[in-house]
């Protein structure tokens, strides 16, 4: 049986993110938002949801490979800052934090758009709190490509094309909220990337589409056999018959092979990844991204972000799905987008896990849910998923009305 109780109060908060202000991105001009170790952000198709993901996937992916291919692999600045009559020139975020046995701070910056599609870094800044660093506060702060630190040390220079945290990140000081970020792991999966077979690869993590997943699965059952007995237990409960998966070897190329039970056998069957459906392999790959960072050791991802993971599975599923996100909150942060009741039909999801996101005019708007609903939650008058099929799980308005954006600040000092 899957665990199915409260998330251990005796145990470390895994949350790494506490919150996210975002400023012109895409279709979101304006959002402040808290988050907790397990968040749920729901809204009708088309209204932002993914978008609120790409902003943080923007961050991971501009400091693990550049801010260049982070921009043009969305199509450009021009495609990511706001689209709007009031025509913003740029885009930031704030990203406030506390890493795991460390301190809290923030990290925030704000991009330009220049001519024929360019950009430069109009601002950055990375700050930690806490008696713990520097005289209670360590910082690096970029504007006008000039950089500030309190650091006695001599600082890299500043590049406007590139943020300056990668610079930074040779520092002891900010190497550790550079890993934590670069690490977050966004995820949608591909089951066609699932089934085919995969050369083996160098890197520990699971791609957002899964095209390692043998690697990451051959992993954690060399290093972290009870994190790969967990995935097989919950799949089991998602697939009835499944009994277990394991890497198997073709040449130089691997691929999963599923032990199923057949009828009129008394041992399981094996069937590689090619012979399976598209929901089997999808729940395989989100419980593998769910559970890949093992006992929270090594290669820990801080944030995991997954879009839709109820696609291609049955409804009878959802309940086990969310026992297994409530189960691997408990060492990574877990961000999930979602439309469907199904889903949210726990008793035991809080109020504080939801996110609700509504589009209105082209622009999203995205909060805490609103009064009434909170209320009808807390006294267990109605499910999260029953609000979601009534149309009354909106955002507060006073969460999302329009001064928000005039009014959003993202650093510390007075913004130009």
């Amino acid at each position: 049986m899957c665990p199915q109780g409260q998330i251990g109060g005796d145990m470390p908060d895994a949350t790494f993110l506490t919150r996210v202000l975002l400023k012109n991105y895409k279709s979101i001009a304006a959002c402040d938002v808290k988050l907790v170790r397990l968040m749920f952000v729901v809204g009708p198709n088309g209204s932002g949801k993914s978008n609120f993901l790409d902003a943080l996937r923007f961050v991971t992916d501009a400091l693990r490979t550049s801010l260049d291919h982070a921009l043009r692999d969305r199509g450009g600045i021009n495609e990511v800052r706001r689209r709007s009559s009031g025509h913003p020139t740029h885009f930031g975020m704030r990203l406030e934090f506390a890493l795991k046995a460390g301190p809290t701070g923030h990290y925030a910056f704000r991009i330009a758009a220049r001519e024929r599609g360019g950009y430069e870094v109009q601002q950055e800044e990375c700050v930690f709190y806490g008696p713990q660093v520097l005289g209670n506060e360590t910082y690096f702060r970029v504007q006008g490509g000039q950089v500030q630190s309190n650091l006695p040390v001599v600082l890299p220079a500043v590049s406007p094309d590139r943020l300056y945290l990668v610079n930074a990140s040779g520092l002891p000081e900010f190497r550790p909220i550079y890993e934590a970020l670069s690490r977050m792991g966004f995820y949608s999966l591909n089951p066609q990337q699932l089934r085919s077979p995969q050369s083996p690869d160098a890197s520990k993590l699971l791609a957002r589409d899964g095209s390692n997943i043998t690697t990451v699965l051959a992993q954690l059952a060399s290093e972290h056999e009870r994190s790969k007995q967990r995935i097989e237990e919950y799949l089991s409960k998602i697939v009835p018959g499944i009994r277990g998966v394991d890497v198997k070897t073709l040449g130089p190329m691997e691929t999963l092979e599923f032990r199923q039970m057949v009828a009129g056998s008394s041992d399981p069957w094996r069937f590689l990844a090619a012979n399976m459906s598209d929901g089997t392999l999808r729940a395989l790959g989100i419980l593998v991204a769910l559970f890949q960072s093992g006992n929270g050791a090594g290669t820990r991802v801080p944030l995991i972000g997954i879009e839709e993971p109820e696609v291609a599975l049955h409804p009878a599923a959802a309940g086990v799905l969310v026992d297994a996100l409530r189960e691997a909150s408990r060492n990574t942060q877990i961000l999930v987008t979602s439309h469907s009741p199904d889903l949210l039909d726990d008793e035991r999801l809080e109020t504080e896990s939801i996110l609700a996101v509504a589009a209105e005019s082209g622009t999203t708007k995205i909060g805490p849910v609103d009064a009434a609903g909170r209320s009808a939650l807390h006294d267990r008058l109605y499910t999260a998923g029953e609000l979601l099929r009534l149309g009354h799980l909106i955002p507060d308005p006073s969460a999302t009305r329009d001064a928000l954006v005039r009014q959003l600040r993202l650093f510390d000092d007075r913004e130009g």
